[in-house]
């Protein structure tokens, strides 16, 4: 990527430069500050550590529950069988009220699947996730670590629009769910990036707030692939002050995919 290009997918993000700095050892003084996040002293375990796990700033990984019967209802379903369960989709309210659903767009050999919550009004009339001014920030954040949309898969965690883009009810979450998981089978990404607070709970099975999500390597499913949480570029619209922390859950992604 030329610098031009780089610079302007970073002011989009709210940074003036980035660049590569060679590693060095801090100062005694500056130790503390250069080490935001401690990491807590990991039990021996008789299985080997993982990669993403030996990462300095990483928490220890956080592993998702089994979701009950997704792996067994879409099993052995391929590509285009999915999308068309998919489209005649029934299982919830959300098929009554819905344009069309969202199925999901990109590189069917893609490294890194990008989730979100749910198709908002664009994705519903264009049956594309992440459109409009979302899609373009979105767009700018993996262009500034070296992606094009091209190259990931995106997709939500609901396949429907809720109604007034209200949040997904568990009901609506574990119906669609094993939709995705499915998809995840499919594509075997080396890293997931769950995009904004409903994604990261529902693909978590948690309540905890975002900001305690971050900058952890937690694991989704029964293959454990790496799951990096980081906010929704529609809520990067309306604060744009958390851009910069954006900035850092994204290099902290891709540290953690080229470890994996």
């Amino acid at each position: 990527m030329n610098s031009e290009l780089r610079q302007e997918y970073l002011a989009a993000l709210g940074l003036k430069s980035w660049a590569l700095r060679a590693k060095a050892e801090p100062a005694p003084s500056q130790r503390a500050a250069a080490t935001p996040i401690a990491t807590p002293p990991i039990a021996a375990s008789p299985a080997p550590a993982s990669p993403a796990a030996a990462l300095p700033i990483a928490a220890p990984p956080i592993a998702a529950p089994p979701i009950a019967a997704a792996a067994a209802r879409e099993a052995g379903v391929d590509w285009p069988e999915l999308r068309a369960r998919v489209a005649a989709c029934t299982r919830c309210g959300l098929s009554a009220t819905r344009t069309q659903t969202v199925f999901g767009v990109g590189n069917l050999h893609a490294e890194w699947l990008i989730v979100g919550e749910a198709p908002g009004a664009d994705e519903d009339r264009q049956g594309e996730p992440f459109v409009g001014r979302a899609g373009q920030l979105l767009n700018s954040m993996l262009h500034a670590v070296g992606l094009a949309r091209e190259q990931v898969y995106i997709a939500n965690v609901l396949k429907c629009r809720p109604p007034g883009n209200r949040d997904p009810n568990p009901t609506e979450a574990a119906e669609c769910l094993p939709y995705l998981e499915r998809q995840i089978a499919l594509l075997k990404p080396k890293i997931m990036l769950a995009v904004g607070r409903i994604a990261a709970q529902n693909l978590l099975h948690t309540d905890k707030t975002l900001g305690s999500l971050r900058q952890q390597v937690h694991r989704f499913g029964a293959s454990s692939v790496p799951l990096i949480v980081t906010y929704h570029p529609g809520y990067l619209l309306r604060t744009p002050t958390d851009k910069r922390k954006t900035w850092e859950d994204l290099k902290f992604a891709r540290d953690v995919c080229s470890r994996v």
